[in-house]
């Protein structure tokens, strides 16, 4: 038996706004997928104190230029 794929239909402005509005991802309100890098994107080894928002490996990159230093 053959299958039937689905076929892409072409329709208006309108309609195509209404599919997005309704079938968009949830705005996420905790979990992982809140805590992002916002330089990479990655989500584990998440830095959040002092407003960072970035994971530990962007922050070893980026922390001298932050104003961070090491202790030894």
């Amino acid at each position: 038996m053959k299958k039937i794929g689905i076929k892409k239909v072409i329709v208006g402005k309108t309609k195509r706004k209404r599919f997005i509005r309704n079938n968009a991802p949830n705005k996420r309100k905790f979990g992982l997928a809140m805590t992002r890098c916002t330089r990479c994107g990655g989500n584990k080894g998440h830095i959040s104190k002092y407003g960072l928002n970035i994971c530990r490996r962007c922050f070893r990159e980026v922390a001298k230029e932050l104003g961070f230093k090491k202790l030894r």
